[in-house]
């Protein structure tokens, strides 16, 4: 009887064991790389787009470089925010001075279902950025082909590298740059793509503003699991 029940108990741990190992596996880990500068084939990643494109005179690059310790490498988003518009522009501009960074479309899409917050590890020059997730197209009316869009403030204090932590439920539907006036929630499950853009106008109160040059690198991007 002895030798029966140490036969089972020993089952019985195996079994716990088992399924301890299977809850594990299938939850998260607390924190997700999206995007990781380490290297130059992340600008294959992004491409840019500005108020050039419709008449403005802003512009902007990104590049990969060393930091200063040599041991590793962040992403350079720069360049210089206009208020001008070219003469002769055929496009009515009702606005300048905007430039951006986009990620092209990920394969498919990612889910952050099990996540609440993104992280973004940056150094700046005290301007206001823009922080924007795109998501599988469910709020805009049928037949418009467009991402929805969700847009938070990132406030980049000037000099010194700073880990900013935004909630998703910080994040508000926009459409082409404005607000949509209705209470809407996002679906992390069907994230397809993300930017960061900077305005000559307009963000948190205290912070830079105006035309002129722009520069802010960047470490990483990640989704956080706090809660």
């Amino acid at each position: 009887m002895s030798r029966f029940r140490s036969l089972l108990q020993a089952s019985l741990t195996a079994t716990k064991r088992a399924l301890t190992w299977n809850l594990e596996d299938l939850i998260p880990p607390s924190e997700r790389y999206i995007f990781n500068f380490n290297s130059k084939d992340e600008l294959k990643k992004w491409h840019l787009y500005s108020d050039s494109e419709y008449g403005g005179l802003s512009s902007a690059s990104l590049e990969i470089k060393d930091t200063t310790e040599g041991s590793s490498t962040v992403g350079v988003f720069s360049g210089n925010l206009s208020l001008d518009v070219a003469e002769g522009s055929t496009w009515n501009m009702t606005r300048s001075g905007f430039c951006g960074m986009r990620s092209k479309k990920f394969d498919g899409f990612i889910d952050l279902d099990a996540y609440d917050t993104i992280a973004l590890k940056l150094k700046g020059d005290g301007r206001c950025y823009i922080s924007t997730i795109y998501t599988q197209n469910w709020v805009n009316s049928p037949g418009q082909e467009e991402d929805n869009s969700w847009q938070a403030f990132v406030f980049v204090p000037k000099d010194n590298w700073y880990i900013a932590k935004i909630p998703l439920s910080r994040y508000v539907p926009t459409w082409r740059g404005n607000l949509i006036n209705a209470e809407l929630e996002m679906n992390p499950s069907r994230v397809l793509g993300m930017s960061l853009s900077v305005n000559a106008e307009g963000g948190v109160p205290g912070a830079k503003s105006g035309a002129g040059d722009f520069h802010v690198e960047i470490d990483w991007i990640k989704a956080l699991r706090t809660e």
